[in-house]
C-alpha cells in the first residue's frame, strides 16, 4: 500500500497515513525504529457522507464516532459467529471515539451483500428479470416486500468512482474459491439474521446490509471494517413498514432522496457535481443517525 496525501486526513503522531477514502482514513502505527508496523492499522471514521458515489459537503457532524460505536457494538453482538478485526480502541487523543485499531488482512476482493427485503438496486434487477445477483424470486413482489428468506446477493468491489456490479454466485466461487464462498455467503446470511433478531426487539427492520471479511496470514477469516450501520445497512422503522414503496429509514437514504428531489436541482445521473447540504438535511441526517444508534444499543449517544 502506498502513502497518500489528504487535506482531511490529520497528522497522527506514530502514525503515517495510507490512505483516505470517502469516508474513512487509514494509518499504519509505527514501530520503535520508524518503519511501519505491517500487523496492524489505524481505521479512522471520518464525519464525511458520501451518496451517488460522491463525497458531499458539508459533513454530518458526530457521524464517525457514532458509525465507530455502533460497529463496536455490533462486533460484540456477533463475536459467537466469527472473530472481527479489533484488537483496541486505545487511539491518539485527535481520533478517540471514531477510530480503532485492527488487525492487518487481505480482503476478500467481494462486497459481501444480504438481502431480507426487496429495495433498492436489489429492486431494479428485479423488475428487469426476476432476479437479484442471479438469485431467483418469487413473483409480485415489490419495493419493500419482505423476501421468503434472506439472501445473498454479492456484488464487485469497483475502483474509486465506479459503482458495484451485482456478482453471480459462481463469480464469487471462481475469486476466492467454492469452500471460501460458502462460508461468507452463510457468515453474510447469519449476521443479517442476528441484526434483524435484535434490531426488532427494538422496534427496526434491517432489510439489507454489506460486510467485509478478510483473511489472517495463517487463513483465519475475520470480520472487518464496520458491521450493521445506517453506512452499510437499510434500517426501517418496524411500525412504518409498508410494502409497495419507499420506506422511511434511520439511515442515509434521506440523503439520497433529497439529491434526487427538485429541491436539491441536481440529477444523479449528470457529471455535474452534487450540490451542498443544506442546514435541514445536515441536522435531521445526524438526528437518524443518533437515533439508530440509540434506538439499537439502549444507550444516549455522547458526542
Amino acid at each position: 500500500m502506498t502513502e497518500t496525501t489528504s487535506p482531511a486526513a490529520p497528522e497522527l503522531p506514530g502514525f503515517v497515513h495510507l490512505y483516505s477514502g470517502k469516508v474513512r482514513d487509514l494509518y499504519a502505527p509505527l514501530a520503535d525504529d520508524g518503519t511501519q508496523r505491517e500487523d496492524e492499522l489505524l481505521l479512522v471514521a471520518s464525519d464525511r457522507i458520501s451518496a451517488f458515489d460522491h463525497v458531499l459537503e458539508p459533513p454530518i457532524r458526530d457521524k464517525g464516532a457514532i458509525l465507530t460505536q455502533l460497529s463496536l457494538w455490533w462486533f460484540a453482538q456477533l463475536e459467537d459467529l466469527l472473530p472481527n478485526h479489533v484488537v483496541s480502541t486505545d487511539v491518539p487523543e485527535a481520533v478517540a471515539g471514531r477510530a480503532v485499531l485492527v488487525r492487518r488482512l487481505e480482503m476478500l476482493p467481494v462486497e459481501c451483500v444480504a438481502r431480507a427485503y426487496l429495495t433498492g438496486g436489489g429492486l431494479k434487477e428485479y423488475e428487469a428479470d426476476g432476479t437479484v445477483s442471479g438469485v431467483i424470486l418469487p413473483d409480485g413482489l415489490v419495493d419493500g416486500s419482505r423476501l421468503p428468506e434472506p439472501v445473498f446477493t454479492p456484488s464487485t468491489k469497483a475502483p474509486a468512482g465506479e459503482h458495484d456490479q451485482p456478482m453471480p454466485y459462481a463469480d464469487v466461487e471462481a475469486a476466492i474459491g467454492a469452500d471460501l464462498a460458502a462460508r461468507v455467503r452463510d457468515l453474510t446470511v447469519a449476521i443479517l439474521a442476528r441484526g434483524n433478531e435484535i434490531a426488532q426487539q427494538r422496534g427496526i427492520l434491517l432489510a439489507d446490509t454489506k460486510v467485509e471479511f478478510g483473511l489472517t496470514p495463517t487463513g483465519e477469516l475475520v470480520l472487518a471494517d464496520e458491521v450493521l450501520t445506517p453506512d452499510s445497512s437499510r434500517f426501517w422503522p418496524a411500525d412504518r413498514w409498508e410494502p409497495g414503496h419507499s420506506q422511511p429509514s434511520f439511515d442515509k437514504q434521506f440523503v439520497r432522496d433529497w439529491l434526487s428531489s427538485g429541491e436539491s436541482g441536481w440529477d444523479p445521473r449528470s457529471d455535474a457535481p452534487p450540490p451542498a447540504l443544506p442546514p435541514h438535511v445536515v441536522e435531521q441526517t445526524r438526528a437518524t443517525y443518533v437515533e439508530a444508534y440509540e434506538r439499537l444499543t439502549g444507550h444516549a449517544f455522547r458526542g
